[in-house]
Parts: C-alpha cells; sequence; structure tokens
C-alpha cells in the first residue's frame, strides 16, 4: 500500500532491491581493498630491505611476519627501523686485516723458497761464514 512513496531505487517493479546489491558489491569491494592495503603496508619493511639488499634482510622477514601474527606493532616498527639504517659491519675490518696477513704469509713462503740461500744452507749466516776466513 505504501510502495507508492518509496523511491525507485530501493523497490524496483520486479521486487529486486537495487541499492541493496550494490551495497553488497561495493562492501565486499572495500574489505578487499583494505585488505590488500594492509599487506601492501605490512610488506614495506620486506621491500625496504630487499631494495637496499640488506644484510639482515632474514631478520627484517621475521619480524614482520612476527607483526603480522600478533598484531603486536612494536615488532612492524623494529622491522622498519632494521630495514632503513644498514647496521655497520665490525667483522669486515678484521676479515680484511686477516686477508693481509693471509697473503703476506703465503707472499714469504714463495720467496723464501725462490731464494738460493736458503736452499744451498739454511741454517748458516752469511756474515759468520766470512768471520771465520
Amino acid at each position: 500500500m505504501a510502495s507508492g512513496h518509496v523511491p525507485s531505487y530501493i523497490v524496483a517493479a520486479d521486487g529486486s532491491d537495487f541499492l541493496l546489491g550494490f551495497m553488497a558489491v561495493f562492501t565486499i569491494g572495500l574489505i578487499l581493498l583494505i585488505g590488500v592495503g594492509y599487506f601492501t603496508l605490512h610488506a614495506l619493511p620486506e621491500r625496504m630491505a630487499h631494495k637496499s639488499n640488506h644484510s639482515q634482510f632474514q631478520l627484517v622477514g621475521i619480524l614482520a611476519l612476527l607483526a603480522l601474527f600478533t598484531h603486536n606493532n612494536v615488532f612492524w616498527v623494529a622491522a622498519v627501523l632494521v630495514a632503513g639504517f644498514q647496521l655497520p659491519d665490525l667483522a669486515a675490518p678484521l676479515r680484511a686485516i686477516a686477508d693481509a696477513i693471509r697473503a703476506r704469509g703465503t707472499d714469504s713462503e714463495r720467496q723464501d723458497d725462490a731464494s738460493p740461500e736458503t736452499v744451498a744452507e739454511p741454517h748458516s749466516h752469511p756474515a759468520a761464514a766470512t768471520e771465520g776466513h
């Protein structure tokens, strides 16, 4: 009886409800867009670490996953901080020193093998040989 006063977009002539269908599709689309945005934002630390070829890439990934599953934002902030700043490699200078010492040792062994003094008399000193004459 009162259907004459209802706007046409609510109840059509065939009894279907256009606004209900539109809002259902809109709500599902909005939920999907929010989910994609959430996961894109959540993957931001991993993308940052991957682009900069970060040495702590696995740590950033673990922190991001912990933040995703526990809903604890501290892990996500930690992942962003680790991905954003390169931690200094303190072992690199020590490796360089060790490589230099190792290379010097192999060079001196090559020189010792090639010198004629070590081949002829390895234990005699040239100055001691001339003092006796």
